[in-house]
């Protein structure tokens, strides 16, 4: 069995928020980054199956994003995930092109369960995984 889990890089939501003078959106290029809390719940999930289920499992993290998100892929890494994959791209991805890019992947690495968190705490979209199921035509649960 092969599970592959998505990783968001988020600015740590606990840290204290500047507006930009334009009064539209947040300034978080100085707040420090984690590993999207719901995505680290989706790596400790992923790591319970292998353990209870199946022990050959194997599981991929991916994430999309600048060469930054390499420390959230670190972070799965250490929390016991099998192998890492970085996608280049833009600090920010509407939840559609990161479907459409998650499908290229699943396309190439032929997971057999893709386990997500519920939402990023960065934005709250909640999109990118019935948007996935909805590409690969497979089920979904929330």
């Amino acid at each position: 069995m092969k599970i592959l889990v998505p990783c968001k890089r988020v600015p740590d939501a606990d840290q204290l928020l500047t507006v930009h003078s334009d009064g539209k959106r947040i300034i978080n290029e100085h707040l420090p980054h984690l590993l999207n809390p719901f995505d680290a719940i989706a790596v400790e999930e992923a790591l319970r199956i292998r353990e209870e289920h199946d022990t050959e499992a194997e599981i991929l993290a991916v994430t999309i994003g600048p060469a930054e998100c390499q420390d959230e892929l670190r972070t799965a890494l250490a929390m016991g995930v099998d192998r890492a994959l970085w996608i280049d791209g833009p600090p920010t991805l509407d939840p559609w092109n990161v479907a459409r890019l998650l499908q290229a992947v699943v396309t190439r690495e032929t997971p057999n369960l893709v386990l997500m968190g519920k939402q990023a705490v960065d934005d709250d979209a909640n999109q990118a995984g019935q948007f996935l199921a909805a590409l690969l035509d497979w089920p979904q649960a929330t």
